[in-house]
């Protein structure tokens, strides 16, 4: 009895040490991009931007849309973290938020975001245009 025991605890221990090996692994890097939002009730955004990661960086392309109260269009720039990028192609994939804003002609905001990879993006954004929405958005960014 005494050695199971033993060999429990040492799996736990080999187990606990493999996990924390793992998530300490994942790296940070920076993001930011540009997208074009717009629509009438239903709505689109495109645009690029650029993900850094070890010192490097990496072209990305912005695509989405928006189902909802939707009037308008805006240029928006986000900027923020992308965090537990395990690959850069961990950022690839789709990226689902249920939001609200109205803009005259500027405004800012914060969000955060995750794919299902578990790659989490902390963004600030600067909105110039007028766009009122209250939607559920969708948008996917692919590396170029």
């Amino acid at each position: 009895m005494r050695l199971s025991s033993t060999l429990r605890t040492a799996f736990l221990a080999l187990a606990v040490m493999a996990a924390a090996t793992a998530g300490a692994s994942a790296a940070t890097g920076s993001i930011s991009f540009k997208i074009v939002k717009g629509g009438f009730f239903i709505g689109g955004a495109g645009g690029s931007g650029t993900l850094t990661l070890d010192g490097t960086q990496h072209a990305i392309s912005i695509g989405g849309i928006s189902a909802g109260l939707v009037f308008g269009a805006a240029e928006i720039s986000f900027v923020g973290t992308a965090y537990h990028l395990n690959s850069v192609h961990d950022i690839e994939g789709p990226y689902v938020a249920a939001g609200a804003g109205a803009s005259a002609t500027h405004g800012k905001g914060v969000i955060v975001l995750t794919n299902p990879k578990g790659v989490e993006l902390d963004l600030s954004g600067h909105q110039n245009g007028p766009l009122i929405n209250v939607d559920l958005s969708g948008m996917a960014i692919t590396l170029k």
